[in-house]
C-alpha cells in the first residue's frame, strides 16, 4: 500500500484532478487547503473567512491563491502509475513549475480501509 500526497498549486484544476483520479480507479480522497512558506513570504496567505471544516463548495467558491493537498491511500505500484498519469493529463509535467508536488510514501499499515458491512 502507498500513500499518495499530492500538492496541487493551481486549486482551479481541483476538479479535473479529482475526477482524474476517480477515473484511475481511487477510492477515496482527502482535500486540505494548504500553503507553502513561498507564498507566505510572497504575502499571499490562507484565507480566513474559510470554516473550521471547509465543505468542498467552500472550497471551489472563490478564486484561490493557496494550494490543495490531496491524500489518498492506494493499494499497488500499478494504482500508483495509474493516479500519476491521470494527475499529468490535467496538470502538465510535474516537473514543470507551477503544477504540483507528488509523493508517493509506503504504507506498512492501515486500519478502516475495508470496511464490513453490518
Amino acid at each position: 500500500m502507498f500513500l499518495i500526497l499530492f500538492v496541487l498549486h493551481d486549486p482551479e484544476k481541483m476538479r479535473d484532478v479529482l475526477q482524474a483520479w476517480e477515473d484511475a480507479g481511487v477510492g477515496g480522497i482527502t482535500i486540505i487547503p494548504s500553503t507553502g512558506i513561498g507564498r507566505l513570504k510572497s504575502g499571499e496567505v490562507l484565507r480566513e473567512d474559510l470554516p473550521l471544516i471547509p465543505s468542498l463548495d467552500d472550497l471551489m467558491r472563490v478564486h484561490e491563491t493557496t494550494n490543495r493537498t490531496l491524500l489518498s491511500i492506494v493499494k499497488d505500484d500499478a494504482m500508483v502509475d495509474r493516479v500519476v498519469k491521470a494527475t499529468e493529463s490535467v496538470t502538465g509535467d510535474l516537473n514543470t513549475p507551477n503544477t504540483g508536488i507528488l509523493t508517493v510514501i509506503p504504507v506498512a499499515r492501515t486500519y478502516g480501509l475495508d470496511r464490513k458491512s453490518e
